[in-house]
């Protein structure tokens, strides 16, 4: 630049017909929409600062050879802190153009906000086909409202059964079977099994457990009895619902038969064992004394952590036909703060597509792909675990599955704050589940009150 400086005071009547030049040609240095061409342009990319997301950083290089009016920035945040220095980047007129539900606050969260760009426009002119990415209509319409897009489905975590192969061999129990439409597998099978692998005994290095049943979050779970504590415009409205049942017979006794699971059927680790031995290992699970864990299939990447041999199963039927698994199907969005929307949907478009997200796969430590192109891959990189199971157990979870609610309820972080903090009195037996969730439909009734004016 120094040098084109020196050029342009030496020559300027060069720099005069120059300049008359480009007028002639109607304004030369400008892009066909009319604005100014001033070189490559920079898009933010947000995300937490972890090696399991900030992997993305290793794939840009590729990206901006692919394409060198691009160039791709990273900015990072602690978990803890994702929300708030989002927040207050927006406040700042300092918006990123990328990110995703990162942190406490989910897509309904966003979407009621008003922080996301409508991606439908931008969509339609590129001929955008999901099925061209290996991405489902279900899977895409997990983040349109009205019949548009607000964000592009690029990662496709699920709720699976892993269970502790050696506490089975011991026991002499068959594996759990990965077949989400073996209909002998169910809820109440799953307590039978549980019992025969658990241990019983005061002494905690003695003591062993069957199941830890960590289906979605609290306030999710009496859907896997086919239960519906959320009005149904609930799905429809952005997130609010305008009724909830937490407090319903049914409500009550699905949330019954979990608590069952610890105090009278004695088959779950009660919370204080639990946190005993989560001190130590992080997870209960990983302690080697419990016999299967049922969660985020995230718990895969962990594999290579075990000091026993995993299995996984297909999540038992609980008595609803069509949510059986919780999905957490993380999106891109665009944000609506961004200068540079057609670039960020570019980059979108490159980390969904097969080589992209193969390559993902590899530098996150396990990030299962949304594009079903790249799945194969996935369900091989886990050395000891049968692929065909784990191949299984996804495409059984997506039928049977539905969308974690903290994605699709608004203020979502409240309520979950609100539930786990309520909720550990029938954890741990100090007051009965129908009072509990008395209490809690009382306190969620003036809170949705208040955010969802």
């Amino acid at each position: 630049m120094n040098q084109a400086k020196k050029k342009w005071l030496i020559l300027p009547s060069l720099i005069l017909v120059f300049v008359l030049v480009l007028s002639a040609c109607g304004g030369g240095g400008s892009n066909s929409g009319g604005e100014k061409d001033s070189g490559p342009v920079t898009i933010t990319y947000y995300t937490i600062d972890s090696p399991d997301r900030t992997y993305v950083e290793k794939l840009i290089p590729d990206f901006e050879k692919a394409n060198p009016n691009i160039k791709v920035k990273v900015e990072k945040a602690p978990y803890e802190q994702f929300d708030s220095k989002l927040q207050a980047n927006i406040a700042a007129k300092n918006s990123p153009d990328i990110t995703s539900h990162f942190g406490y606050g989910g897509f309904a969260e966003y979407y009621n906000k008003d922080l996301l760009a409508d991606l439908t426009d931008i969509m339609s002119e590129d001929g955008f086909k999901g099925s061209d990415f290996g991405i489902s209509d279900e899977l895409m319409d997990i983040y349109k409202v009205d019949g548009k897009t607000y964000g592009i489905p690029f990662s496709n975590y699920v709720t699976i059964l892993l269970y502790n192969k050696d506490m089975f061999d011991k026991a002499g129990v068959p594996y759990p079977p990965s077949d989400y439409e073996d209909k002998s597998w169910t809820f109440d099978k799953m307590v039978e099994v549980a019992d025969k692998l658990t241990v019983r005994d005061d002494d905690i290095e003695k003591s062993a457990y069957g199941v830890n049943f960590g289906w979605g979050e609290l306030d999710m779970r009496p859907a896997y009895f086919g239960v519906n504590v959320y009005s149904d415009d609930t799905w429809t409205n952005g997130g609010k619902p305008s009724e909830t049942h937490f407090d319903s017979p049914e409500a009550i006794a699905a949330y019954q038969k979990l608590i069952d699971l610890i105090w009278d059927k004695k088959v779950s680790p009660p919370p204080a064992w639990s946190k005993s031995v989560a001190g130590q290992f992080g997870d209960p699970f990983l302690s080697g004394k419990v016999g299967m864990t049922v969660g985020g299939s995230w718990a895969l990447a962990s594999q290579d952590q075990f000091n026993f041999k995993i299995g996984v199963a297909a999540v038992p039927y609980g008595g609803n036909d069509k949510e059986r698994s919780v999905l957490y199907v993380d999106p891109l969005f665009v944000l609506k703060g961004s200068k540079h929307p057609k670039e960020s949907y570019e980059f979108i478009k490159f980390l969904i597509s097969k080589d992209v997200q193969e390559k993902s796969i590899e530098l996150s430590g396990g990030t299962p792909p949304i594009n079903d192109q790249a799945k194969e891959k996935y369900y091989n990189s886990f050395d000891g675990v049968d692929p065909v199971a784990i191949k299984n157990v996804y495409d059984g979870a997506n039928k049977y599955g539905v969308e974690s609610y903290n994605h699709l309820v608004a203020n979502y972080s409240q309520i979950n704050e609100l539930f786990i903090n309520e909720f550990a009195a029938a954890e741990n037996n100090t007051s009965p589940v129908d009072i509990v969730m008395q209490g809690i439909q009382k306190k969620l009734d003036k809170l949705l009150e208040r955010v969802n004016k």
